[in-house]
C-alpha cells in the first residue's frame, strides 16, 4: 500500500541530496569492475567500454524529457518512475550473461538515473527563494562532487571481494531503499503544474530558454564548471602512476584531495548566498579557475611537475568550481521559476554533453604530460568567462 506524504510536509534536503547523488554513482562505481565483467562475459574491452559511453549518452539525452514532464505531472510521481526504471536496469544487469544484455541494462539505468539529477535541482528551486536556492544547490553540488571520487573506490572494494555483479546488487539495494523513502516521505513540490506540450512545444520551450541571455550564460558557465574536472579524473591513474610513480591506492587519495577543494568552494558559495550577488560570486569562482588552469599549464611547460605541483593548482581549480557551479545553477533556475524542470533538464543535458567532450579530449590527446588536462581546463574556464560577460 502506497503511503502519500502529508501535504504540509517539507521536502527533506538530505533525501534530495542522496537521490541526486545516485544519478551519476552508477557511472563511476562500475569502472573498476569493467575489466572483470569483460573477461567474465567473454567480450572485448572496446565492447565493454560501451557500458560507460552509452550510460553517458543516456544520462545526457534522458534529462531533456524529465523536466517538461515533471512541470506537467509533478516532481514526485516522475521521480518515482525514474527510480523504478533505474532499479529495473540494475536488476537486469545482475544476471546478465552477455555484453548485449549488460549494455541494455546500463542504458535503462542511465535513463532512470538522470531523473534524479534533474528533479533534485528542480525540487530545491520549487521550495526555495532565489537566495536560499543558491545555498541549497551548493550543498547538492558538494555532494555530487564526492561521487566520482568515492564511487570507484567503493566499486573496486565490492568487485574485488564479491565479483562485478555484486556492484549492481549493492547499488540496487541503495536505490530501492531511497525509492521507498521517496514514496513514503517526499511531498510534491510543484505547486503550479503546466500543460504538457507536444514535442514541438517542448523544443520551443528549450529554444526560449536558450534565447534568454542570462540563462544561456549561466548554463554554459555552470556546465563547464560542473564537468570540466572530469578531464583530470579520466586520466588521473595514467598521469599519476605512469608519470609520477604513484600507487593505485595513492591515486584514490589524490583524487579525494582534489575533490575536497570543490567541497570547500561549495561551502564558501553557501556562506556567501545572500551576502553577495549571484553574478559576482560566479565570476569570482571562474576567475579562480582561470588562474589555476594557467598555473598548471605553466608548471607543466616548465618541467616542474611533481605530485604537489600537480595537485595544488587542481585543488585551487576545484575551489573555483565549487564557488562558480552552485551560483550558475541558481542563476539559470531563477530565469523562469515556472519552467524550473525544463531549465534543469537543458542544463543537465549540456553538462553531461560537455563532460563527455572534455573526457574524450584528454583521453585522445593524453601524452603522459599534464598539458592536455591544463589546456582543457583553461578552455572550459575561458568559455565560462566569456559566457558570464553576457549576464
Amino acid at each position: 500500500m502506497t503511503h502519500s506524504p502529508r501535504p504540509s510536509a517539507q521536502a527533506s534536503l538530505p533525501l534530495l541530496v542522496a537521490v541526486t547523488m545516485t544519478g551519476t554513482v552508477a557511472l563511476h562505481i562500475f569502472v573498476p569492475a569493467l575489466a572483470a565483467a569483460a573477461a567474465d562475459l567473454g567480450t572485448t574491452p572496446v565492447a565493454a567500454q560501451l557500458t560507460i559511453t552509452l550510460y553517458l549518452v543516456g544520462l545526457a539525452c534522458g534529462q531533456l524529457v524529465y523536466g517538461p514532464v515533471s512541470d506537467r505531472f509533478g516532481r514526485r510521481p516522475v521521480l518515482i518512475a525514474g527510480l523504478s526504471l533505474y532499479l529495473a536496469g540494475l536488476l537486469l544487469a545482475i544476471p546478465a550473461t552477455s555484453i548485449e544484455v549488460l549494455i541494455v541494462a546500463r542504458v535503462l539505468q542511465s535513463l532512470g538515473a538522470c531523473g534524479s539529477l534533474v528533479l533534485g535541482r528542480a525540487m530545491v528551486r520549487d521550495v526555495s527563494t532565489p537566495t536560499d536556492a543558491a545555498r541549497k544547490i551548493a550543498i547538492l553540488t558538494m555532494a555530487m562532487t564526492l561521487t566520482p571520487a568515492l564511487a570507484p573506490a567503493i566499486g573496486g572494494l565490492v568487485a574485488g571481494a564479491f565479483g562485478w555483479r555484486a556492484v549492481f546488487v549493492v547499488l540496487a539495494t541503495v536505490v530501492a531503499g531511497l525509492a521507498a523513502l521517496v514514496v513514503r516521505t517526499l511531498p510534491e513540490t510543484n505547486r503550479h503544474p503546466v500543460a504538457l506540450p507536444g514535442i514541438g512545444a517542448v523544443a520551443g520551450g528549450y529554444l526560449r530558454l536558450l534565447r534568454n541571455p542570462a540563462y544561456r550564460a549561466y548554463m554554459l558557465a555552470g556546465a563547464c564548471a560542473g564537468t570540466s574536472l572530469y578531464a583530470f579524473l579520466a586520466v588521473a591513474p595514467f598521469l599519476l602512476v605512469d608519470r609520477l610513480g604513484r600507487s593505485s591506492q595513492e591515486v584514490g587519495l589524490d583524487c579525494l584531495i582534489v575533490v575536497a577543494g570543490m567541497v570547500v568552494g561549495s561551502g564558501i558559495a553557501g556562506r556567501l548566498a545572500g551576502r553577495m550577488p549571484i553574478r559576482r560570486a560566479a565570476r569570482i569562482g571562474n576567475g579562480i579557475c582561470l588562474a589555476a588552469a594557467l598555473a598548471l599549464l605553466a608548471i607543466d611547460r616548465s618541467g616542474a611537475l611533481t605530485v604537489t605541483t600537480l595537485l595544488a593548482p587542481l585543488v585551487l581549480y576545484a575551489v573555483g568550481i565549487g564557488l562558480l557551479g552552485p551560483n550558475a545553477v541558481a542563476g539559470l533556475m531563477n530565469v523562469d521559476p515556472h519552467a524550473a524542470g525544463s531549465a534543469s533538464s537543458l542544463y543537465g543535458f549540456m553538462q553531461m554533453a560537455l563532460g563527455a567532450l572534455f573526457t574524450l579530449a584528454v583521453a585522445t590527446w593524453h601524452d603522459g604530460s599534464a598539458m592536455p588536462v591544463a589546456v582543457t581546463l583553461l578552455a572550459a574556464s575561458t568559455i565560462a568567462a566569456l559566457a558570464l560577460r553576457r549576464v
